[in-house]
């Protein structure tokens, strides 16, 4: 699976909109939405912050790993 769609379905697990998700981590609505239309990837530094916030590895994230593992 590719970035935007683990992006997508981790929000929808937390029944997250767009902009809350922004709101609870300090990224913005705009690049949110970028990375979920493919337009644009995450920095180091966001990757770190989603993988936090979504209890993933950023692997998992980034479509490396099949399975949602806990972040240690």
């Amino acid at each position: 699976m590719e970035f935007k769609n683990n992006l997508i379905e981790l929000r929808h697990e937390k029944d997250l909109t767009q902009k809350q998700l922004a709101e609870k981590t300090g990224l913005s609505l705009s690049i949110i939405r970028k990375w979920e239309t493919g337009d644009r990837e995450p920095s180091g530094k966001a990757l770190i912050i989603l993988s936090k916030f979504f209890e993933v590895t950023t692997d998992y994230l980034l479509g490396l790993e099949d399975k949602a593992r806990r972040a240690l």
